[in-house]
């Protein structure tokens, strides 16, 4: 609760009062329980390699904090720079290593479809190992698994209609739990964040979704600088208008994310801010569910989002 407060009491702060807050605790921390850093596996699956771009964006803590004071990054095979068979050696001798201790970090969606075969992580003498495959073996000896954006949570772009390969979320191939920290991209705050929390106290508390509250517990809707006009029912006409934008597609009054007072690119600006609707993307049936992008809410689509359709399970 201590953590969760804090960031409710600095989120609105200026100059990285927040951030700077939770570095210095998590010094403190690890400093007084002689706590290592935070071992960590990240795989990147099926996604577009947006989310380790926002994560590198992170302001305050800087990337380079990050990794100097927080995690251990053992594997990842978009940041690291061994390759081929050297890096999936890395890979195993940290499993085996750090079996039941590390985090297991997934970016991407799954694909089921054809064996999985639609997204490979490697390549051995023998045979291609799947995405799925090793989300499966990895997770099994994990201590956490996060997933980190909209594809790894809940399928995604990558499970979007007609979704030909098959993806889903992480959680539809792990029987454990697994934290979703949902975004298209996901916001360097509430990845880095969540981090935070799994470092000084555990597993945060999560909504229905497995997304941590202390970032996705309110709308959109709730905290938007345009929710007046709405309240007054003034609608914009066409992008740029300063009214609400219900009427522009605006899917914000169903989404979860403290987007408007956490905002983007080093706390600048955010969608609404820059004239455009929110697109709903830290929700489970994004994409598909919030299109078409500029028809109102009521007008969008209404057939079964990919978080609905059958999962995989057992095939």
């Amino acid at each position: 609760m201590e953590f969760v407060d804090l960031c409710r009491e600095l989120a609105n702060s200026d100059g990285h009062a927040m951030s700077r807050a939770v570095l210095k605790i998590a010094d403190s921390y690890r400093t007084k329980h002689q706590q290592p850093k935070m071992p960590v596996i990240w795989l990147e699956t099926n996604d577009s390699g947006d989310n380790n771009i926002s994560f590198m964006n992170t302001a305050y803590p800087y990337l380079g904090q990050v990794f100097a004071n927080m995690i251990d990054l053992l594997y990842s095979n978009t940041f690291m720079a061994a390759q081929g068979r050297e890096a999936l050696e890395v890979l195993y001798r940290a499993a085996e290593q750090y079996a039941d201790q590390f985090t297991l970090v997934v970016e991407g969606a799954i694909p089921l479809k054809d064996n999985g075969i639609y997204n490979v992580i490697a390549v051995t003498d023998t045979k291609p190992i799947t995405a799925r495959e090793a989300v499966t073996w990895l997770g099994s000896r994990a201590r956490y698994v996060v997933a980190i954006g909209t594809c790894a949570s809940f399928g995604g772009p990558s499970a979007a209609r007609p979704n030909l390969t098959g993806s889903v979320g992480v959680q539809s191939v792990l029987q454990r739990p697994v934290i979703n920290v949902s975004g298209c991209p996901v916001n360097p705050d509430w990845f880095v964040g969540t981090l935070a929390h799994l470092l000084l106290y555990g597993v945060p508390d999560l909504d229905e979704r497995g997304r941590p509250t202390m970032f996705y517990q309110f709308t959109i809707h709730r905290h938007c600088q345009r929710r007046s006009y709405f309240d007054r029912n003034q609608f914009a006409r066409e992008l740029g208008d300063i009214e609400c934008m219900f009427s522009l597609g605006c899917v914000g009054p169903r989404t979860f994310a403290d987007c408007p007072y956490r905002l983007w690119v080093n706390h600048v600006s955010w969608p609404v801010k820059a004239n455009t609707p929110c697109i709903g993307c830290t929700n489970p049936d994004f994409p598909d569910g919030s299109t078409p992008f500029f028809s109102p809410l009521p007008q969008k689509s209404t057939e079964p989002a990919p978080s609905t359709l059958p999962t995989g399970k057992g095939e």
